[in-house]
C-alpha cells in the first residue's frame, strides 16, 4: 500500500504493525520515497525503515479498531481483526474454494425467493464482543437483516448463520477464537467444515449458550437448525477429495 510521509509520521506505530504483513510505500510530494517493511534476520542492510523481528513481537501487539479501519482502507490484502490483533488472510487452496462453491450453490438454490441472503467472502462482518469491535470474513454467511447495509454498501448487522472451511493456517482461529467471536457476537448458527476429516460441525447458539452441537460425517446430510429444511449432503461436498 502507498501512504504519504505525513500520514506515516502521524501514525508511525500503526504503520509499523501493518508492515509486518505487507510493504508500506512512503510517498513524498506524490513520488515514492521509501519503503517500510518487515526485517528478517540475515537480510543485507539497505535504505529502508525497518525493525528486527526478534525485538518486536507484533503478534502480541494490540491495534485500535480505528487504526485497523484506516490501515486496511487502502490495502488490497484481506485482513481480519480479532481481539485487537490483525490477521492476514492467505490465498485459499483449490480444495477450500471447491467446497465453498459447492456449499454456496446449495444455499443459493435453497434461499432463492426467500427473505434471507447467502453471501461469500470477501465480505466484512463487524461483531461486538465484550464491547470491543471484531472484523471477520466468514467463507459463507446468511444474512436476514439486509436493512443493516449502509449507504457505502457496508454490512453492519449480525449474520444468522456463518460457515468456515478449515485450512492449516486458519484452524486455530476458526475452531477457537472465531467461535468465541460468533458466540458472543450474536450469530445463531456456526458451521465448521473440515476437509481433512470430511466432517461438518454445527453449533447452535442462543441466550449466550450453546443450545446444541452436532457432528455430521460419512453419507449424512448436515442440517441447519436456524433454517429447517436446509441440508448439505457430505458425499456431494467431499466427492472430489
Amino acid at each position: 500500500m502507498e501512504v504519504s510521509s505525513t500520514e506515516v509520521q502521524n501514525n508511525f506505530g500503526a504503520y509499523l504493525k501493518l508492515a509486518q504483513f505487507e510493504d508500506v510505500i512512503v510517498t513524498k510530494n506524490g513520488k515514492k520515497a521509501a519503503v517500510l517493511k518487515r526485517y528478517s534476520e540475515g537480510e543485507k542492510d539497505s535504505a529502508m525503515v525497518a525493525e528486527k523481528a526478534e525485538t518486536y513481537d507484533w503478534r502480541n501487539e494490540k491495534m485500535p479498531y480505528e487504526d485497523f479501519l484506516k490501515l486496511t482502507a487502502e490495502s488490497e490484502n484481506r485482513y481480519e481483526y480479532i481481539d485487537g490483533e490483525v490477521f492476514l488472510l492467505a490465498s485459499p487452496s483449490y480444495r477450500h474454494q471447491r467446497i465453498v462453491l459447492e456449499m454456496a450453490n446449495v444455499m443459493y438454490n435453497w434461499f432463492k425467493g426467500k427473505e434471507c441472503r447467502p453471501l461469500t467472502a470477501p465480505f466484512d462482518v463487524t461483531l461486538t464482543k465484550d464491547e470491543e469491535k471484531n472484523v471477520v470474513q466468514p467463507d459463507l454467511m446468511v444474512i436476514c437483516d439486509t436493512d443493516k447495509i449502509n449507504e457505502q454498501g457496508r454490512y453492519m448487522g449480525i449474520p444468522t448463520m456463518v460457515v468456515e472451511v478449515l485450512s492449516e493456517t486458519t484452524r486455530q482461529n476458526d475452531m477457537l477464537r472465531k467461535l468465541n467471536v460468533y458466540f458472543f457476537g450474536g450469530v445463531k448458527e456456526y458451521w465448521i467444515v473440515s476437509p481433512l476429516r470430511k466432517e461438518i460441525y454445527v453449533y447452535c447458539f442462543d441466550d449466550e449458550d450453546i443450545q446444541e452441537y452436532r457432528v455430521y460425517k460419512g453419507v449424512e446430510k448436515a442440517q441447519s437448525m436456524a433454517f429447517p429444511g436446509l441440508e448439505v449432503p457430505l458425499e456431494q461436498l467431499f466427492a472430489l477429495f
